[in-house]
């Protein structure tokens, strides 16, 4: 018997603005520059990626590529989706 396996999309996990944040600090401690971009594409898919471009200012077409894995988006790309998400910068 084959079995078929649902493949793992983080996104569903991402209830709440805690769990959003919670998710990103733990890859920000990384420091991995493309898994900091992929957990901002992963929590801007559980917040709704149609809302993130009204947002935005962007085109959901475009934050997809943004966003996706091996992409290399302008910081002003990246700065626009952080605040549309409501997150903040802070230096120490």
């Amino acid at each position: 018997m084959s079995r078929k396996f649902k493949r793992w999309d983080s996104a569903q996990h991402l209830k709440s603005r805690e769990d959003m944040a919670a998710y990103l600090e733990a890859c920000l401690e990384e420091g991995d520059p493309e898994l900091i971009t992929h957990a901002l594409g992963v929590i801007a898919k559980a917040k709704g990626m149609s809302e993130l471009a009204k947002e935005t200012g962007l085109g959901r077409e475009s934050l997809y590529k943004a966003l996706a894995p091996g992409a290399k988006p302008r910081f002003e790309t990246v700065y626009k989706v952080i605040r549309a998400l409501g997150i903040q910068l802070h230096a120490a």
